[in-house]
């Protein structure tokens, strides 16, 4: 049943990195990162961008059809929270928030030979329920 999983590669940047990631990936600091995601047809996301744009479409679009408004706003309004989430991404690999295993363990060994200081945590997630937590109940 494992195959039937789906997974997602994120990564904790060091807070230096993770600013100039958030501005311009384009920076040299970050040449080699860069070239690993056009090897890999991937793109990164902030977690805290992706966040904050859930919240601001939800507002925009009624925020009644989005069931991790709240939670999310919440998340994106504490400030530890934000520190954290500020430093995290999530790898998008040919336009997919979760891809298959082949995909991702080729990622995450990419990310790992890479051996760059920029890089404080690698994490591989799938998408299997029992080992992710789930979205709040709603009263």
């Amino acid at each position: 049943m494992s195959d039937a999983w789906q997974y997602q590669v994120r990564i904790r940047l060091a807070p230096d990195y993770a600013t100039k990631a958030r501005q311009n990936m384009d920076d040299v600091a970050l040449a080699p990162l860069a070239s690993l995601l056009r090897t890999h047809d991937a793109e990164l996301q902030c977690q805290f961008d992706a966040f904050a744009g859930y919240v601001a479409e939800a507002e925009r679009e009624g925020t009644e059809h989005y069931p991790l408004y709240q939670w999310t706003r919440d998340t994106i309004e504490d400030p530890v929270k934000k520190a954290k989430y500020i430093e995290w991404f999530t790898f998008h690999v040919q336009g997919q928030e979760v891809y298959d295993k082949r995909l991702a363990d080729a990622l995450e060994a990419d990310l790992i030979a890479l051996n760059s200081e920029a890089i404080s945590e690698i994490r591989k997630i799938d998408t299997n329920p029992a080992r992710n937590p789930q979205p709040p109940k709603q009263p």
